[in-house]
């Protein structure tokens, strides 16, 4: 058996001073304080000093990094992408395609699903220093031509079950979000049987007025995509869908704090009003994560960064933000301690997709955890009990 100990752990709910946690076949054995707990003999301690231990990071919405998208045909696509991922906290994901041509978003979800798969096989040691793919995101095409963003206009679909279906087939039903926008035509039907399927379906790149959005919360939809980005904003006469948003607190939403896509100021409003429950972190990642300035690929289409932004026609298109990063930005803009900060980007997006073991730290959950410093900088990610 293994033990892992530091100053500090966070399971997140709580806060364990000098803990001891017990680690057998890849899943947490048992969580004890030192002071209660002696260190069996037989036990292998590894001890992180004055670190914070805390659960990894799950990132619910991401393109892609290292120079590689998840839709990328490359073998070398996926291994590149999980090894940053883990490199950055991040120990479970959704790999998040972008609106494309029908055929090629059928490849990519094949070639998603057969991944997921491979991953859920026993004994892959390979996978020590890598973040692991849970389900798949389809961000597109069910989305609105007023607020498509940078998805491409002639490859969005109006939402329908028998084209829903046909994505489900190609990704072997490891679709474990969708992001669909509301007022279209078809959507509620959409909606309903993506959730009767298990999908945590998400309200984004709508402009869908407040009417809209209620229909689809109340047809099942559960959660809010880049709240702000590719949204209708807020009226005082027309609240729409950000209004709904803060004010609802059955819908949990999801933020780009890197400082580019919402205002620091916006940023702390949106934590007040969906407090330390509600607020979810992503990163909308793209290839460009990781690298130099210059010129990437999201999905199909050409992006170039510069001075931080990620852009397309003009468009913000993802970023370059990575999960730790934006958990030290939540720490900074808004005041929280790391504890809070650090429940947004690991039990919150495992609770809204609907991942029972991961996000947290107690008996039973797999043994994905991360160490931090007190000032939220990653000093080792342990994948499944394994230190990278």
């Amino acid at each position: 058996m293994l033990a892992f100990t530091a100053a500090r752990l966070l399971t997140p709910n709580q806060a364990i001073e000098r803990p001891l946690l017990f680690v057998s076949e890849g899943r947490v054995a048992e969580l004890v304080s030192r002071a209660e707990h002696p260190v069996p003999s037989n036990c292998s301690l590894c001890d992180f000093g004055s670190n914070v231990i805390v659960p990894g990071f799950v990132d619910l919405h991401i393109h892609g990094n290292a120079g590689y998208d998840v839709m990328d045909e490359s073998s070398a696509a996926l291994p590149a992408i999980e090894r940053m991922l883990a490199a950055h906290g991040v120990t479970s994901y959704l790999p998040t395609t972008v609106t494309a041509p029908v055929d090629k978003l059928l490849r990519a979800l094949e070639r998603l699903a057969v991944a997921i798969d491979e991953c859920a096989k026993a004994g892959k040691p390979d996978r020590a220093s890598r973040a692991v793919p849970l389900g798949i995101h389809l961000e597109g095409p069910f989305i609105s031509h007023a607020r498509r963003g940078v998805h491409p206009a002639e490859d969005l679909l109006p939402p329908k079950l028998e084209i829903f279906e046909r994505f489900w087939q190609a990704a072997r039903g490891h679709i474990r979000m969708m992001t669909i926008a509301p007022e279209l035509d078809g959507a509620r039907e959409v909606i309903a049987e993506a959730v009767r399927r298990g999908v945590c379906v998400s309200l984004g790149h709508t402009d869908a007025d407040w009417n809209a959005t209620r229909g689809g919360i109340a047809a099942g939809a559960s959660h809010a995509t880049h709240a702000f980005n590719a949204m209708r904003p807020l009226d005082h006469r027309e609240p729409g869908i950000v209004g709904e948003m803060l004010a609802n607190p059955q819908l949990s939403a999801d933020i780009i704090v890197d400082g580019i896509h919402v205002h620091p100021a916006v940023v702390e409003i949106f934590l007040k009003a969906k407090g330390a429950d509600g607020a979810v972190l992503i990163t909308d990642a793209t290839a460009a994560t990781g690298m130099p300035e210059g010129r990437y690929r999201l999905g199909s289409l050409e992006v170039e960064v510069k001075d931080g932004k990620c852009m397309s026609e003009g468009k913000l298109a993802g970023s370059v933000l990575t999960m730790d990063r934006a958990v030290r930005n939540v720490m900074q803009f808004a005041g929280w301690e790391l504890p809070s900060a650090v429940r947004l980007a690991s039990l919150n997006p495992a609770r809204a997709a609907g991942i029972g073991d991961r996000g947290k730290i107690e008996a039973g959950c797999r043994a994905d955890i991360v160490v931090m410093s007190p000032a939220g900088e990653v000093k080792a990610t342990i994948v499944g009990g394994v230190v990278g």
